[in-house]
């Protein structure tokens, strides 16, 4: 299959030095604000990259539930292929692609639980369906059949208790701390804007990046 002719061409939008702030979560946030209203189907979603014992690499889509100060938080199982991998190496990167604003952002940094409150708040929040598939679901293990899992479903559905479902311990957020976060924007002929922040001495040293 030869993909050489399939390319598409960016539209212009320029990104000027003088107008990248001091402070990368605030630009994160409004192209964020942008992709939301771009209409992109899950502006939330982003590719999380982990590194097993053996220094495989292993990428899968996730969702970004919060950001703060400190960073981008995301909710999974912690014995999962993701939570292993992280749990013997903390290094770990994100990648946000939104085609319809022709932007990605790349986030490397450190990964650390939340506490457990946060996993709680967001856990209780989830619709019951959803706190009921991450208590049955053995993620990332091989299993018989899906009607494993359809079934021990249905009986938590037809149990009387179905809002008194607790968070598994094995079950919670992440918060990846950058130390590394670079915006990318599409432009003409290929020669896209870089800018690259890294984090050195507790602040932030701005660079531009050649395509």
């Amino acid at each position: 299959m030869d993909l050489g002719d399939l390319r598409k061409e960016y539209r212009q939008s320029e990104i000027n030095d003088e107008d990248c702030p001091a402070d990368p979560f605030t630009w994160f946030r409004d192209w964020f604000q942008d992709a939301m209203e771009s209409g992109e189907p899950e502006p939330s979603a982003m590719v999380l990259s982990t590194v097993s014992e053996k220094q495989r690499p292993s990428s899968r889509v996730v969702l970004l539930k919060s950001l703060d100060d400190q960073g981008f938080v995301f909710f999974t199982n912690y014995l999962s292929r993701k939570g292993i991998q992280i749990s013997g190496n903390h290094f770990a990167a994100l990648n946000f692609f939104w085609p319809l604003t022709e932007r990605q952002v790349r986030v490397e940094g450190i990964i650390a639980r939340v506490s457990k409150e946060e996993s709680d708040a967001y856990f209780y929040s989830r619709p019951a369906e959803s706190r009921i598939n991450a208590v049955i679901s053995p993620q990332s293990r091989p299993i018989a059949s899906r009607s494993i899992l359809e079934q021990a479903r249905e009986k938590y559905l037809s149990s009387e208790g179905i809002n008194d479902i607790i968070r598994p311990e094995h079950w919670g957020g992440y918060r990846l701390i950058p130390d590394q976060i670079e915006f990318w924007q599409g432009r003409p002929g290929r020669l896209h804007d870089r800018i690259q922040y890294l984090l050195e001495d507790n602040s932030w040293v701005v660079n531009r990046l050649a395509p």
